[in-house]
């Protein structure tokens, strides 16, 4: 027996969007919601809101969240005469990743990653084993370098680099393209974010489209520039 689609009412995207903002300050579009409900089956609202979670960090937050309840970037990001200063804004700071560097990788490293990446396996030293694999004192590869550098896009498709001041967990050469952080207090130097733990949360997700677009324009310049004898 078939189960009749949601009808999306102004009261329950009210509802769902309310949800979706309380448990994780992200403020999707009502009409996001709107085109997303008839995709769902009818659920208790806990579990409306935790798949509309779900889908909503696989959309591209520059189309998917409301601009005046989203913190954005300020218009002084990219002034690198500025001095040190913190994100402003009491509510974490939704971005997505759009490139992703390795800088304590060689090029070659980083090209070798990412091919190894594309068949499911990952690199470790000179060896290579199957993602998911544990070695033989029980730990998943791999031996973590960095720090790495982002591009990072806020919901108004404004994009800044970041880079780790220490290691943020999740954040690594092959994390997805579109990953989706929160930024909350956080250091802006010469128009560059410092990322560390304390201001910083993966929150996942993933652009198939984007990810698969830039990972193969990445391979083409990795190569290109080991063509021309950069290492």
């Amino acid at each position: 027996m078939s189960t009749s689609p949601l009808i999306p009412t102004p009261e329950l995207i009210s509802r769902i969007t309310t949800s979706i903002q309380t448990s994780t300050t992200l403020h999707p579009t009502p009409a996001y919601i709107n085109s997303l409900l008839p995709t769902l089956k009818p659920s208790p609202l806990p579990a409306l809101t935790k798949t509309a979670s779900f889908r909503l960090l696989t959309t591209d937050f520059t189309t998917t969240l409301s601009h005046p309840q989203t913190p954005l970037f300020p218009p002084t990001i990219h002034d690198a005469a500025l001095p040190e200063y913190r994100l402003p804004g009491e509510h974490p700071m939704p971005v997505q990743v759009v490139s992703v560097e390795d800088l304590g990788r060689s090029r070659m490293e980083q090209l070798e990653k990412l091919e190894a990446g594309e068949r499911g396996e990952a690199v470790k030293g000179v060896e290579l084993v199957r993602t998911g694999e544990e070695d033989e004192d029980g730990c998943r590869e791999e031996s973590t370098k960095g720090p790495c550098k982002l591009v990072l896009e806020d919901a108004k498709g404004v994009r800044v680099f970041g880079i780790e001041l220490k290691p943020v967990e999740g954040v690594k050469l092959g994390m997805f393209i579109g990953t989706k952080l929160l930024l909350h207090n956080t250091i802006v130097a010469r128009a560059v974010l410092l990322l560390e733990p304390a201001t910083t949360t993966i929150l996942g997700g993933k652009i198939e489209a984007l990810h698969a677009a830039w990972l193969e324009n990445r391979k083409k310049e990795l190569l290109a520039a080991l063509e021309a004898g950069k290492t």
